[in-house]
């Protein structure tokens, strides 16, 4: 007997509910978990269906370099989590960085992007960019004058990273948007570190957000992963052709992995962050922190944008213990937290920025954003809230 009840409109679940149950589309063997399918191609009923799909007059796959079911799932219930209209997948964050800048801007065309940025970023829009006439000025994010001063008649896109690797700078993506509209720019926003749990670039006037899934998403430091949403007509218009002809695929393994951290994605962030602001103010008072940055920790530079835009503050924390000597000192002292530049892990890391995923970026750069050689960024994981803080003032104490 059919089900005669009106179907339940995905975008009114609860978070919870919608990194649980967002984008599943059963076989027909209607499985639990959803399918992995590990497949290149797909194959057609008739020559006149193949035809059919290529010219985009039939609904279906054709290739898992331009779609596939486990990576569709993927991005119908991350685009469900972030409130877009779509999404697209790709092999890891930088793919997903380099396609949802390129897909925007041409020769002769003008970027303006913060000041602060993950290395592999900023060689991108410093180094890359540049072989194909596309110049990028830097400003202070969190300086709205600043933006606006570096516009330029050619200025066709706006990149923000927010809150910034590895200081956490802040930029107030709505007065940025503000500003892209006037001048008729768009505006990408790196969401990484903030997660989707705690702030909705879209809803504040963004074009694109992106995203690294291979941090918080996977949470496992098992794949990796990256995405882009935004409205369905732009991502159709800016990034169908290159994202099916430059092949930067998501695995549809890799899909399947992220599709089960989604589940616990909002429980770990939430608990992560907790962790990480009662540890930023017990180490904020450490004789040997000479400066801590976390969006919620009470002398944080930019708090009022925080409020502005943020719900929380996630799990990353960065400190100054004055030289690379005693940072590396404490990084060696340390037990249970791991020294290793990912983030976003169910283990929590920390690393030495000046010399891992900044090292490729200039010392006058590095320092202008006041990233200095003392400085180490901590990714709090889930371990034992009383054990993390024991590990780390301990490692301070013997620094």
């Amino acid at each position: 007997m059919a089900n005669s009840k009106e179907p339940t409109d995905p975008s009114t679940w609860e978070t919870a509910t919608k990194l649980i149950r967002g984008g599943i589309n059963r076989s027909m063997f209607g499985e639990t978990a959803e399918a992995l399918y590990l497949t290149q191609g797909f194959v057609y009923d008739t020559a006149e269906q193949a035809d059919a799909r290529f010219a985009g007059d039939e609904p279906g796959f054709v290739y898992s370099r331009y779609a596939n079911p486990t990576c569709r799932m993927f991005e119908e219930r991350l685009a469900l989590l972030e409130g877009a209209e779509t999404c697209r997948s790709a092999a890891s964050g930088m793919a997903a960085v380099a396609m949802a800048v390129q897909g925007l801007v041409k020769a002769g065309d003008h970027m303006i992007a913060g000041r602060a940025l993950f290395g592999s970023c900023r060689w991108i829009a410093a180094s890359w960019l540049p072989r194909f006439g596309v110049e990028t000025s830097f400003v202070p994010g969190f300086d709205i004058a600043a933006w606006r001063n570096a516009v330029r008649p050619n200025t066709k896109l706006l990149f923000i990273e927010t809150p910034a690797n590895p200081l956490l700078e802040m930029t107030d993506i709505a007065a940025v948007c503000a500003l892209a509209k006037e001048i008729g720019a768009k505006v990408v926003v790196d969401n990484v570190f903030a997660t989707p749990i705690f702030q909705k670039p879209l809803e504040l006037g963004a074009d694109i957000v992106v995203y690294s899934a291979t941090k918080h998403i996977d949470g496992g430091g098992r794949v990796l992963g990256g995405a882009l949403l935004g409205k369905a007509d732009l991502i159709e218009e800016a990034y169908r052709d290159p994202f099916r002809h430059l092949g930067p695929a998501l695995s549809p393994f890799n899909a399947w992995v992220l599709l089960k951290g989604m589940e616990t994605l909002d429980l770990r962030v939430r608990r992560q962050s907790e962790t990480a602001a009662m540890l930023a103010d017990e180490m904020g008072g450490h004789k040997k922190v000479q400066r801590i940055f976390y969006p919620t920790h009470a002398d944080f530079p930019h708090a009022d944008i925080v409020k502005k835009q943020m719900t929380g503050g996630s799990n990353i924390i960065a400190f100054d213990v004055g030289s690379a000597r005693a940072a590396f000192n404490v990084l060696n002292a340390l037990e249970l937290v791991d020294i290793s530049n990912n983030l976003g892990d169910a283990k929590s890391m920390a690393t030495h920025p000046w010399t891992t995923t900044h090292r490729s970026t200039p010392e006058e750069e590095r320092l202008a954003i006041g990233l200095t050689d003392g400085c180490v960024r901590l990714s709090v994981g889930l371990e034992g809230a009383e054990d993390l803080k024991r590990d780390i003032l301990s490692a301070l104490d013997r620094a």
